[in-house]
């Protein structure tokens, strides 16, 4: 299968984010930070790996690029 998330997860994600929850690439990090928020193991498992893939991509684009 591929990387798909529903609209949900990459809605409360990005909320999770605007909020200021400090997240970082470590999914068993990002799982013990969500361990008290998220309502089942499931939801909590998809919201860590998605907040470690949106960490990844924020810093490839923070990066300058040579022309």
């Amino acid at each position: 299968m591929g990387k798909i998330k529903s609209k949900l997860m990459r809605r409360s994600a990005h909320a999770f984010r605007d909020k200021g929850v400090d997240f970082s690439e470590d999914f068993e990090k990002n799982k013990r930070t969500l361990k008290d928020t998220m309502p089942s193991k499931k939801m909590r498992n998809r919201m860590a790996g998605l907040m470690v893939r949106m960490k990844k991509n924020q810093g490839k684009t923070a990066k300058p690029q040579d022309f």
